[in-house]
């Protein structure tokens, strides 16, 4: 088996979170992982080729995503009124 590249075992996570949310009884399978470890190998069994560090990267993405102000919410100084 050749080794796992960042950008292809990002894709292949990618892949995994479209096929989770079509498909309840995976999704039920992955929330039963008690691990980020456990669920790379449930996720590599159902034929997903990711890694630890992509699950790290989507996690960081994600707070990044809810700590950034939507447009609505963010406050409009004296200076750009």
């Amino acid at each position: 088996m050749p080794p796992i590249t960042a950008g292809m075992s990002w894709s292949e996570l990618e892949r995994l979170v479209e096929a989770v949310e079509l498909d309840p009884g995976m999704r039920r399978c992955l929330r039963q992982c008690r691990s980020k470890q456990e669920l790379v190998l449930v996720a590599r069994q159902l034929g997903f080729r990711i890694t630890r560090v992509d699950l790290q990267r989507a996690w960081l993405d994600h707070r990044q995503q809810q700590r950034r102000p939507s447009p609505s919410t963010r406050r409009v100084g004296p200076e750009q009124r």
